[in-house]
């Protein structure tokens, strides 16, 4: 088992038809892709990217798979996601950090935007509403991003949201390390 299907093996147990999603980091549009079969054609997934290539590549996939009319691909910071959705209206968000997959490694996710966006998310999330943040570190993005975001989830109110860290023990270099949020109900 990796990190990625840890996320989706979690997301299937937590999404369902109608629900709203947000992918905070849209990338090549799998994970778009992926969110929008759970949720469904009553559901509604908001996909966030800061590159043009990554928007194009997931509105591209998501036409080719007929879900176009669930998602919506937006070029904006994954910071910004407070200014499309309101507070307590979304179910799930979805967090990939690194770079875009087979894009250009010298762009990537840093700490300042993700940690905004990550405080952005958790008032739009209902209550009982879960976020996942795949952590993505090592190569050119280095250790920054991961070790910043490791010391913020610790800072995270532990009366409004659950926050659960998963570290692939026996792994060798830098695996991914999920965190899972969950909103109290």
């Amino acid at each position: 088992m990796n990190t990625l299907t840890l996320v989706h093996k979690y997301l299937r147990q937590f999404i369902r038809p109608g629900d709203c999603i947000i992918d905070a980091t849209a990338g090549n549009g799998r994970d778009t892709q992926f969110l929008c079969e759970l949720t469904g054609e009553a559901g509604r997934v908001l996909a966030f990217d800061i590159q043009p290539q990554a928007v194009e590549n997931t509105k591209k996939r998501l036409t080719e798979h007929g879900w176009d009319g669930v998602g919506t691909v937006i070029l904006d910071s994954h910071a910004n996601m407070a200014q499309y959705a309101r507070p307590g209206s979304v179910d799930c968000i979805v967090f990939n950090l690194g770079w875009l997959p087979g894009g250009d490694h010298s762009i990537f996710t840093h700490a300042d935007s993700t940690i905004a966006a990550i405080q952005a998310g958790l008032e739009l999330l209902r209550d009982g509403g879960l976020m996942c943040v795949s952590i993505y570190s090592g190569g050119a993005s280095g250790y920054e991003e991961r070790d910043a975001l490791l010391e913020y989830v610790k800072t995270i109110d532990s009366k409004q949201y659950t926050v659960l860290t998963v570290q692939f023990s026996n792994r060798t270099g830098d695996p991914p390390i999920p965190v899972f949020i969950t909103k109290s109900i």
